[in-house]
């Protein structure tokens, strides 16, 4: 079987690019620029509705570290249920502790909702902040994760191949290693040859310029992001991404 591709999106627009690209599957955020975050109810209710491919929405409620508290999870346990009534295939989550390993007692709650509703689960890249992730690649397939999301522990999926590879041969076909972190048609074939991942996650992203006659200096959020040019994804780098994935043997 072939490794998938999955495409990280936050708009309609890259929804129906990532397709056109030959995306085998689409992670659901908003914030792309934060790392990605849940997604609206809106979103993923038409997400659901105009996708040919399985949607599994991110369960995330802020930006910055996987620590949540009590009040995190409550909302986590709705968002979970929300992409269940939204129509979706399945959903990406991880909780850590202050020590980086899995929450194990946390997870257990979230993961039981998601079966509960027969969505699918993604372990995200909390499993990079791991002081053992032997241990928690291990504590995922107990958990009933399908796949995890990884960048081998290291700043790009290229940096951390060697850890990749490793958790490939830990995981011996109990649960998909998924590739992700500056994956691109350049790296691709290096990534799939060297660590026989399953799959490979991109964003794929570039930018169009919006659709206003009229500029203004007014800012609608951080000072350095040019609200002129709206992230899209590439349908090109997500096809130039599926042509070496279709090539690889």
């Amino acid at each position: 079987m072939k490794p998938e591709l999955e495409a990280c999106i936050d708009n309609l627009e890259s929804l129906h690019l990532a397709v056109e690209g030959g995306a085998d599957r689409i992670e659901l955020c908003s914030s792309l620029a934060l790392g990605g975050l849940t997604p609206s109810f809106g979103f993923m209710k038409k997400a659901a509705q105009l996708s040919s491919i399985p949607v599994y929405a991110m369960i995330r409620p802020r930006q910055g570290d996987f620590i949540f508290d009590a009040e995190d999870i409550e909302c986590m346990l709705e968002d979970i249920e929300a992409a269940s009534i939204a129509g979706l295939t399945g959903v990406v989550l991880g909780v850590i502790k202050s020590d980086g390993s899995l929450d194990m007692n946390t997870l257990e709650k979230l993961t039981q909702k998601a079966k509960s509703l027969n969505l699918g689960m993604t372990l995200h890249r909390a499993i990079d902040v791991s002081p053992d992730y032997k241990l928690a690649l291990e504590q995922a397939i107990q958990l009933g994760f399908e796949r995890v999301l990884t960048s081998g522990l290291a700043p790009t999926a290229e940096s951390g191949i060697e850890v990749l590879g490793d958790m490939v041969k830990l995981a011996k076909g109990r649960i998909d290693i998924m590739a992700g972190a500056g994956v691109n048609a350049e790296n691709a074939s290096l990534l799939l040859q060297s660590s026989k991942v399953n799959a490979l996650h991109l964003s794929g992203k570039t930018t169009r310029n919006s659709l206003m006659n009229r500029t203004s200096e007014a800012k609608m959020g951080n000072q350095d992001i040019d609200d002129y040019l709206i992230p899209v994804t590439s349908s090109e780098k997500i096809r130039a991404v599926k042509t070496v994935i279709l090539n690889h043997n």
